[in-house]
């Protein structure tokens, strides 16, 4: 395949991904609720992020560096955002004590 292709290519996954993430990290903030969203979810997302920039070895690559680690830094922060946001539940839902 042609390099400037190639090249283009890696432009699509390195704008669409971390708009993706950051609409769901705004919807978070702007909301203030997080239920239904999946920490470990977006956690994982993040370390496969992590393992992907590593693993094409494309270091100084702005597609790698945007996609893959500001990616990885949105999933993470949307992963804070989860865990900040979650509250014990009520007291007519825990077990009452023997």
């Amino acid at each position: 395949m042609h390099s400037t292709v190639v090249e283009v290519s890696g432009y699509i996954p390195a704008i669409i991904i971390p708009i993706a993430t950051a609409i769901q990290l705004v919807s978070l903030l702007r909301t203030g609720r997080t239920d239904g969203v999946s920490w470990l979810s977006w956690f994982l997302f993040g370390m496969s992020n992590i393992g992907l920039y590593i693993y094409t070895e494309k270091y100084t690559s702005v597609q790698s560096i945007i996609g893959l680690l500001g990616s990885a830094v949105l999933d993470f922060a949307i992963v804070a955002v989860v865990l900040s946001g979650q509250k014990s539940p009520p007291a007519e839902h825990m077990p009452a004590a023997h």
